[in-house]
């Protein structure tokens, strides 16, 4: 049993714990190429969430890592068979929920540790910020960070080979054989601002990779996940142990 995952606690420890952080790793349920399982953003928030929690609680941070949301904002996936969408306005729904009850038992810190790059949460939380003033609500990306070009060949942002080798890393036995993988080609927005970054629109799946995938993944090894699994985590733990210590009313240098 680990203390800082609140689904593997019991009462008998957890009301008198003290809580710091509360902690909600937020993935999705979508197609990932053809060689990834559709947890794969699920499986990666649930690693990464924990094992900086560990990192953090040994180092005394009073962390809670909540269970996992499994569904994200997949409106661009349609017709993409079970890929499972979350509306903005259903993340803000739930949400709005738990940090009504964070707030109501005292705990006034909460980061979101997204893993899914459709999910958004920065107009949300300035929402709920306006709601609970008291609250420090944070987000964060772990696939910003660090640079990719540093662990990986090939660039992408789904299925590719930063993630396929996370998930042989991490759970090796959800993982075909890479040559049954497709070579997740992107087709570009024949519309300059968009393709320049400047402008943007969703990214209609179905239309811009044939295998659901973005990024050549066939280069991905354990090796090159563990490496990149361990400086995400550090780092992510350093933001945990940052929140805890940190004064809410004071919090600008």
């Amino acid at each position: 049993m680990r203390p800082y995952i609140l689904a593997e606690s019991n009462w008998k420890q957890i009301k008198e714990q003290e809580v710091a952080l509360a902690i909600l790793p937020w993935g999705a349920t979508e197609a990932h190429n053809f060689h990834l399982p559709y947890a794969t953003d699920v499986i990666e928030a649930d690693h990464i969430a924990a094992e900086a929690a560990r990192i953090a609680w040994e180092k005394g941070a009073k962390v809670m890592v909540l269970p996992t949301i499994p569904f994200g904002v997949n409106t661009g996936q349609a017709d993409i068979k079970l890929d499972i969408n979350l509306n903005p306005s259903t993340q803000l729904a739930i949400l709005r929920d738990i940090v009504e009850v964070l707030h109501r038992q005292n705990i006034h810190k909460l980061l979101i540790v997204n893993s899914h790059g459709g999910n958004d949460f920065k107009p949300i939380l300035r929402e709920l910020g306006l709601r609970f003033p008291e609250m420090l609500l944070v987000s964060s990306n772990w696939f910003q960070l660090p640079d990719k070009k540093e662990y990986f060949d090939e660039k992408g942002d789904h299925a590719d080979e930063m993630e396929t080798s996370l998930l042989l890393y991490l759970r090796p036995e959800l993982v075909l054989p890479l040559e049954e993988a497709g070579e997740g080609t992107e087709r570009k927005s024949k519309i300059a601002g968009i393709r320049e970054g400047w402008a943007w629109s969703e990214r209609q799946w179905s239309m811009v990779t044939a295998d659901t995938g973005i990024g050549n993944p066939k280069a991905a090894t354990k090796e090159k996940g563990e490496k990149f699994f361990r400086a995400v985590t550090g780092k992510m733990a350093e933001l945990y142990i940052q929140l805890v210590n940190v004064d809410i009313q004071d919090r600008y240098e």
